[in-house]
């Protein structure tokens, strides 16, 4: 059985769902009531648009004995598939086989490419919402933002995909890149490796002071955190914590959690509601702050999506975190995989996901509590506020969507929002009543068990 995958895009959790489920539907199946109404009574029967249907069978046949070529029977089917989904929200798609096998992969942190996580637009160019760290993709300047609008030299189609970003190790490739503020696009040449990436860095900023980058969020994310906490705190118990997830484009959501439940003590870290019960999930903390409340500050910016924004926003509705950056990306989507007979998959948006204050960040993200503006070089003209789920042609609606002063997120590049963040956590404010409490009880609590996965999903597209 496969599980839920996360996209941000990309990708959250939910509860697993068999692979009949998406290969069979019950003509007298109960309807089910509108996620705007998850309390909706459901009533009407499910039915399958007949008429609809003779009347897909009446193209299909005009196509295969008009068109002024011979059309294969799969690819027309194929086809009719992928634009099944084309038109519902820019996270729900097919795979191929190859497509699903290479998108489970992430969730190794293992496999041949260029190292960049993507979302393929209406146009079929490829947005990138970020570069991962130590990459090639990285290391040759691609930033969250750029689009790729061509791939050694050729257009982009929607069978493509990303695939041709893939290849054997050492093969190299170009990129035709469209970014802000350059007036014409540019190529970037590449060469492909093996991408292992290892998705948490730390150390210490000063004498007290950590520092714990979290690039993705990967099966091993949870065990890789504790780890290198252990390892700052190996030298004495620590004054403060900065958790870095800039331009983390998400992952595994049970990773997330289990980060979030090494920090918290009590409270709700996320809750996912979707139209049908099989789709609601609810994620709480366990008792254990391997912090024992020392003051933690989470760095965002407008590539932190999905999973990192289910991070960032427990932490501060828990009372356990300030955030400081910039407006996060607002993917508050649950994308859903579904496999079917043939090795092919459809990966389908199946619930929003909530903060533990009730709130929905899709297409709004989380706002941080202190904003932290990018360095432009003199005489050079910011870029335009663009880079957000809110500018994805086709994205679903947000509760707080178009609310007034709204305005996207930059991506902070560099040290110096580390150094804000630093100085940020030195500043003396008043500890949480749960943050107190657990310092009191550090010195007779058990080391808080890694948690067992809740759930299972995968990352985002390659």
């Amino acid at each position: 059985m496969r599980f839920p995958l996360i996209l941000l895009s990309v990708l959250l959790a939910a509860p697993a769902i068999t692979p009949a489920l998406a290969q069979e539907v019950e003509p007298d199946a109960p309807a089910v009531a509108s996620s705007d109404d998850p309390d909706a009574a459901e009533t009407a029967p499910s039915k399958v648009p007949l008429d609809e249907i003779r009347r897909y069978v009446a193209v299909f046949n005009a196509v295969k004995d008009a068109y002024v070529e011979p059309v294969d029977d799969k690819k027309l089917m194929h086809s009719a598939i992928r634009g099944l989904l084309l038109d519902l929200d820019p996270h729900s798609t097919y795979f191929d086989r190859e497509d699903a096998e290479a998108f489970d992969e992430q969730a190794t942190g293992a496999y041949d490419g260029v190292g960049v996580e993507l979302l393929q637009q209406p146009d079929n160019t490829l947005r990138v919402i970020a570069p991962i760290d130590d990459t090639p993709a990285a290391r040759a300047g691609i930033k969250a933002g750029d689009v790729i609008v061509a791939i050694n030299g050729k257009p982009i189609t929607a069978e493509d995909g990303m695939e041709p970003l893939r290849g054997e190790p050492g093969s190299k490739l170009t990129l035709t890149i469209l970014r802000e503020g350059k007036p014409k696009p540019f190529d970037v040449s590449l060469t492909r490796e093996t991408i292992r990436v290892a998705s948490v860095r730390s150390r210490m900023l000063e004498p007290g002071y950590g520092y714990v980058r979290i690039s993705s969020f990967q099966a091993d994310t949870g065990a890789d955190f504790q780890r290198h906490l252990e390892k700052l705190q190996a030298s004495g118990k620590l004054s403060g914590l900065v958790l870095d997830l800039r331009s983390n484009p998400g992952g595994l959501l049970t990773s997330a959690v289990q980060v979030a439940d090494d920090l918290l003590d009590k409270g709700n870290i996320v809750t996912t509601r979707g139209r049908i019960a099989i789709s609601d999930a609810k994620f709480d903390a366990t008792p254990g702050d391997r912090l024992q409340g020392a003051p933690l500050i989470v760095l965002v910016d407008a590539g932190s999506a999905s999973a990192s924004e289910v991070l960032a926003g427990a932490l501060r509705d828990n009372n356990r975190a300030r955030v400081i950056g910039s407006r996060t990306f607002g993917k508050g989507s649950v994308q859903t995989v579904l496999p079917l007979d043939n090795g092919d998959s459809v990966k389908l948006t199946t619930a929003r996901y909530y903060t533990p204050s009730g709130k929905s960040i899709q297409a709004s993200g989380i706002v941080p509590d202190v904003v932290l503006k990018p360095e432009v070089a003199k005489g050079a003209e910011p870029a335009p506020y663009v880079y957000s789920e809110a500018a994805v042609p086709g994205h679903l609606r947000g509760d707080d969507e178009g609310a007034e002063g709204y305005r996207a997120g930059d991506v902070l590049d560099g040290d110096k929002p580390i150094d804000a963040a630093l100085a940020e956590l030195k500043k003396k404010l008043p500890v949480t009543a749960r943050a107190a409490v657990a310092q009191a009880a550090a010195s007779t609590a058990e080391p808080k068990a890694a948690a067992e996965p809740k759930a299972a999903s995968a990352p985002t597209k390659p």
